[in-house]
C-alpha cells in the first residue's frame, strides 16, 4: 500500500513533466530542458546539506518505531523537513495524531510567506500547471528559484514573452530535492540501529548551514529584507516565551504584516 501511494505521487509529476513538454515544441521543448537541466544543477550543491539531515530524520524514525516503508511514504507526502522533525519528536505509540497534524500545520504556515513572495512571478502561468508543481515546493526550491526570478527579471525579462519564473527550472530543483530526500531519510532508517544518535556526527547543523547559504544568495539590500527581520525577531521572542511551535507561525504571519505594511508606505512615499 505504501508502494502505491509513493507511486502515485511520482506519476502526477511525471504526468505533469510530459504535459508540459509535449505542450512545447522544436526549440522550445529543448528550452524547457536546458531549463530544468540547470535547475537540477543548482540545487546538487544544497544536497551536501540535505542528505545528512535526510539521513538524521530516517535514523530518529526508525528509533521512533516507524516501519521502513512508512518513512518514505511519510517523506514523500508531507516533504517537509522541519516539520517532519517535529512529528517524530511527538511521536508516541499510540501517535497522538490530532496534536501532530496541529504542530505539522503550525511549523508548515512557513509557506504562507514563501508562497506569497512567490506569488507575483506565477500570474503568467495556467493554474493547473501550477499547483501540482507547487507540490515540489520546499525551503530549498523556493529560495533558489525565486533568487533566479530575480535575477532573470533584473535582466529585462518580459512575462509575455520571456517569464522571469521559469517553471522547468523550479520543477527540475524540486524534483532533485524530492528524490533525495525520500531516498536518504530511507537510507537512514536502514542505517538508523547502526548509527545510533545521528545527532552525535553533528549531522544536524547542515540545516542551519544551507539556509545560511540560501540567505546569501538571495540577500538584496536591507530595506528589502526587512519584513525577514521582523519575522526573525517575533519568531525568537515567541520562541523564548511561548511553549510549543507557535515560534513559526508568528514569525510566518508577522512577517506576511510587515512586508503588506512596508509595500504601503513605499507606495505612498512615491506618489506625487
Amino acid at each position: 500500500m505504501n508502494a502505491i501511494k509513493m507511486l502515485a505521487v511520482w506519476n502526477t509529476v511525471r504526468r505533469m513533466t510530459i504535459e508540459l513538454e509535449t505542450s512545447l515544441g522544436g526549440a522550445r521543448r529543448d528550452d524547457w530542458r536546458s531549463e530544468f537541466r540547470r535547475g537540477v544543477a543548482a540545487c546538487i550543491p544544497i544536497l551536501l546539506g540535505v542528505v545528512p539531515g535526510a539521513l538524521v530524520l530516517g535514523a530518529q524514525a526508525a528509533q521512533k518505531g516507524l516501519a521502513l516503508g512508512e518513512v518514505p511514504l511519510m517523506t514523500g507526502l508531507n516533504f517537509a523537513g522541519g516539520s517532519e522533525f517535529a512529528a517524530i519528536q511527538l511521536w508516541t505509540s499510540p501517535p497522538h495524531i490530532a496534536l501532530i497534524g496541529f504542530i505539522t500545520f503550525l511549523v508548515n504556515s512557513r509557506h504562507l510567506l514563501m508562497g506569497a513572495a512567490l506569488a507575483p512571478y506565477l500570474q503568467h502561468l495556467p493554474k493547473r500547471k501550477v499547483f501540482p508543481a507547487l507540490f515540489l515546493m520546499c525551503d530549498e526550491s523556493w529560495a533558489l528559484s525565486l533568487a533566479d526570478a530575480r535575477r532573470r527579471a533584473a535582466r529585462g525579462k518580459s512575462a509575455s514573452e520571456d517569464p522571469a519564473f521559469s517553471l522547468p527550472y523550479f520543477i527540475g530543483c524540486g524534483l532533485c530535492l524530492y528524490l533525495a530526500w525520500v531516498a536518504f531519510t530511507t537510507l537512514g532508517a536502514v542505517l538508523g540501529p547502526l548509527l545510533g544518535d545521528a545527532e552525535a556526527y553533528g549531522f544536524n547543523l547542515a540545516f542551519p548551514a544551507i539556509f545560511l547559504v540560501l540567505l546569501r544568495g538571495m540577500w538584496t539590500g536591507f530595506r528589502a529584507a526587512r519584513p525577514w527581520l521582523v519575522a526573525l525577531v517575533v519568531a525568537a521572542l515567541t520562541y523564548l516565551f511561548v511553549p510549543g511551535a507557535w515560534y513559526v507561525a508568528a514569525g510566518a504571519l508577522s512577517g506576511l504584516a510587515a512586508a503588506w505594511v512596508l509595500a504601503g508606505d513605499a507606495s505612498s512615499s512615491n506618489r506625487p
